[in-house]
């Protein structure tokens, strides 16, 4: 017993029997305080003899209404079901009774939906995700608006007691003034707060059974359908059973053969979308291996590369060789070189600077395609040789130069 209410195990089967596959998975119940303790431990019987463990959350009536106590409450329910997936991973199934969403679960989502303070150890939360398999509502959720403090004012067991009913009829006033009150200046700041918490489970890609009624006064339909309707727009894969004229909460007991035959398949799919999910996390496993070690193997080339271009400067033996601009001096008589050192030296010698002879084939050919014939008059003709090279003259300057002549032996003379 905790502040805001209880967690407990209903019914769970032995270690052995669930080391051996006997049990399948866990069901979550999160019940109100509006359902009797009897008519709770009905459901208990129903998924036991389908073979699942039963953790029951059950709030009481004013933790509805004060979000500390419901996560106090979320708190206990979450550390009992991650000590029992660590010990074995398998399915879990959310099922909430009437009011009970809002008394608990709500907060429990967003917990592990990692949208509140305080919050659990992140291994945890995403344990919780990946086996949480199914959502299941009955008789819910409820629009906790202040026409329904009227509606849930008493508590079932103050309805039971043998006093005047003016009296219960002034309880039953005073209560709901004091939640209406309480309504203006907190409860109804939550209310979107509670609704976003219980689409945002859309994400954890897990189906919803919905059963509902369409005399069911607490649970309107209208509410169901708006909720249904949301929860597919945002993705999400709902099945809705609807009976006629069942009371709220109490659909098992007046059709127990067609709901225990709804929950027995809806379970069936949870196991598979349990499944599913362990494969998608397989496939994501293998490939961040194969991408960590695709990572690893490029760092390690890039490693040796970095190496093999740091030993280019300082070892001549390296695949890659930066020769020097100086002219490459070799010892031959040193004979502590060996002949392979002196074969590597002699591949890495640098070339020497090509010279052209002019009087070849391929000089000829330069200079007729490169030095024009004739500028402006002047004849350019190979005159001769200077220093080994030959050198051009022309015929304007010759007969310039024979005039320069005249001129200086008639000033002579």
């Amino acid at each position: 017993m905790i502040g805001g209410g209880r967690v407990y195990w209903g019914k769970k089967a032995d270690r052995e029997v669930e080391d051996e596959g006997g049990s399948n998975g866990v069901v979550a119940m999160f019940a109100w305080s509006s359902i009797d303790e009897n008519h709770l431990a009905s459901f208990v019987d129903l998924y036991s003899s389908l073979g699942w463990n039963s953790l029951v959350c059950r709030a009481d009536f004013l933790t509805a209404f004060y979000p500390e106590m419901a996560l106090s409450l979320a708190f206990h329910l979450l550390a009992e079901l991650v000590e029992e997936l660590k010990s074995r991973p398998c399915p879990v199934i959310f099922l909430a009774f009437s009011g009970a969403p809002k008394a608990c679960m709500y907060k429990v989502l967003q917990v592990i939906m990692g949208d509140c303070e305080p919050q659990i150890h992140p291994d945890d939360s995403q344990l919780v995700r990946n086996c949480l398999s199914g959502h299941v509502y009955d008789s819910g959720p409820l629009d906790f608006t202040s026409d329904l403090n009227t509606k849930f004012a008493l508590h079932p067991s103050i309805r039971r007691m043998s006093v005047p009913s003016r009296l219960i009829s002034w309880m039953a006033k005073g209560i709901s003034s004091g939640l209406d009150g309480l309504y203006l200046t907190r409860f109804e700041s939550q209310r979107s707060e509670y609704w976003q918490a219980l689409y945002s489970s859309v994400e954890i890609e897990a189906p919803y059974l919905i059963l509902c009624s369409e005399n069911d006064k607490l649970a309107p339909h209208q509410v169901i359908s708006s909720f249904t309707h949301q929860l597919q727009e945002l993705g999400g894969e709902v099945k809705v059973v609807k009976w006629k004229n069942s009371p709220h909460a109490g659909h098992y007991t007046h059709n127990p053969i067609q709901y225990r035959a709804v929950i027995s398949n809806f379970l069936e799919k949870a196991i598979s979308v349990h499944l599913h999910k362990i494969r998608q996390l397989g496939e994501r496993a293998r490939t961040h291996d194969e991408i960590s070690e695709l990572i690893c193997d490029l760092q390690k080339v890039a490693v040796k590369s970095n190496q093999s271009l740091k030993r280019v400067a300082t070892g001549p033996c390296d695949h890659f060789f930066l020769p020097s601009s100086a002219p490459y001096q070799s010892n031959n008589n040193d004979p502590s070189s060996s002949q392979e050192e002196q074969r590597e030296r002699s591949s890495f010698r640098p070339l020497q600077p090509m010279s052209i002879n002019a009087h070849s084939v391929l000089g000829q050919f330069l200079f007729d395609s490169c030095v024009p014939k004739n500028i402006e008059g002047w004849d350019i003709r190979f005159g001769g040789c200077l220093n080994g090279q030959p050198y051009a003259t022309s015929s304007s300057r010759k007969n310039s130069n024979r005039g320069f002549q005249r001129r200086l032996l008639r000033s002579k003379l």
